[in-house]
């Protein structure tokens, strides 16, 4: 690992220009910030896209802005609409290099236009909150000072990559999905994604697979004081369900779930006709999935059995596969670890529930690593909150990464190997 920790006369020059960039990514980042590209907010995404394609135009790549195909979603009715989002911006370079990789990052945030958290504050001590900074129009950034350092050095003929900045990773990458799959099993051997660090630095390590279940109860409407016994209230049939679901937390090791909405009923003088239940869960395998797939219809099937003229339908399920730590994702680690050391940064990669764009390309065979972006905190949250001095140092790592890549220090081919 030698040769990985020292510095060659290029990365310190690479280093040398990103250092000089510092201010500038973080003023790019709080400017994209500005813009709200909430993932159902198609507008917000539309207007940023080309703003992106323009930004990343600085580089000796093709940019293309792809539409993305319509998905469905289960609307407050019960009933299967389709949803739009924004293109994928695509950016593609040297596809006749030895070494190839695929770069990932996601330009939607869980922010809705009329959030009310829409402006940047300097918190002092070197912190900006404000929306998307970490999660990640910050790591969009370092992304592209990053190659934009590497190509003015000597080693951008060994290197090709394809990027594909996605509309709608915080909903599921449902339209996008393809796109990443595509890009990655086009000789790709090596994924980098852009998700920011942990609060404290450290990386992803292993991630479990994510499920997205919408439960549609459908019972009979009836007059709540007149009628009530001729009444099947579906809001009922769905507290029991998700009483039930809910009791399996712990019972399969790595399995969580968690019910983040109910929809449905209305006036209070009327037995609920409709209920619609929305799951998410995490599993660590292709076990857990199937494990937890047969337990929601059993649950179902128990509470149809139960009463008549009650009716209900699954809508959804794994859709983001799990990426373990096998032996490509070991070496990896391994690799980036010591390139951390040699800019000081002592990394250390941390197994988690969260899932990424990174799963998708594990699943089409390229490992990653997919915690690359900036340093920040409390993502998610009306607190989200950016490092300002971590942009220099990650952009640092991530053209220290592409160096090894490109000459060798890396050895990309060995790694994606193990992946067989």
């Amino acid at each position: 690992m030698t040769q990985i920790t020292n510095l060659s006369a290029a990365d310190k020059a690479a280093i040398e220009r990103l250092n000089d960039r510092q201010d500038d990514m973080v003023k790019t980042t709080i400017a994209w910030s500005e813009v709200n590209t909430g993932s159902h907010n198609l507008d917000g995404l539309k207007t940023f896209a080309p703003r992106l394609a323009d930004a990343f135009s600085v580089l000796s790549a093709r940019i293309d802005l792809e539409e993305t195909k319509p998905f469905d979603l289960i609307n407050t009715k019960g009933e299967t609409e389709a949803c739009q989002t924004g293109p994928i911006v695509r950016v593609k370079a040297r596809a006749e290099a030895p070494i190839q990789i695929i770069m990932s990052g996601h330009y939607d945030t869980v922010f809705p236009k009329h959030s009310g958290f829409d402006t940047v504050t300097d918190l002092g001590g070197g912190r900006l909150k404000g929306p998307g900074l970490t999660d990640m129009k910050g790591g969009i950034c370092i992304m592209l000072e990053a190659l934009k350092a590497f190509e003015k050095g000597p080693l951008r003929d060994q290197l090709g990559y394809q990027i594909v900045l996605t509309p709608d990773e915080e909903i599921g990458n449902l339209a996008s999905a393809p796109a990443l799959t595509e890009a990655a099993r086009s000789g790709a051997m090596i994924g980098m994604t852009y998700e920011p660090c942990m609060e404290d630095g450290a990386m992803s390590g292993a991630r479990k697979g994510s499920a997205i279940y919408d439960i549609i109860f459908k019972g009979r409407a009836a007059h709540a004081g007149r009628a009530h016994a001729e009444g099947r209230s579906a809001i009922r049939a769905a507290a029991r369900f998700v009483s039930a679901i809910e009791d399996l937390n712990g019972q399969y090791e790595g399995v969580t779930i968690n019910t983040g909405q109910i929809d449905g009923g209305g006036a209070v003088n009327i037995v609920p006709d409709l209920a619609i239940v929305r799951l998410g869960a995490r599993g660590p395998d292709s076990e857990a999935a199937n494990w937890l797939d047969s337990q929601i219809q059993s649950t179902l099937s128990a509470i149809l059995a139960s009463t008549d003229g009650l009716a209900a339908h699954v809508h959804g399920g794994f859709y983001r596969p799990p990426k373990p730590r096998n032996a490509a994702q070991s070496r990896l680690f391994t690799a980036v670890h010591a390139t951390g050391k040699a800019i000081g940064l002592d990394l250390e990669f941390r197994d988690t529930g969260g899932v990424c764009e990174g799963n998708n390309i594990f699943a089409a065979g390229v490992p990653n690593v997919d915690t690359l972006g900036v340093q920040g905190g409390r993502i998610h949250s009306a607190e989200e909150y950016v490092i300002t001095d971590s942009f220099a140092k990650r952009a640092a790592m991530s053209v220290l990464l592409l160096n090894r890549l490109a000459d060798g220090r890396i050895d990309a081919k060995s790694i994606k190997a193990l992946m067989s």
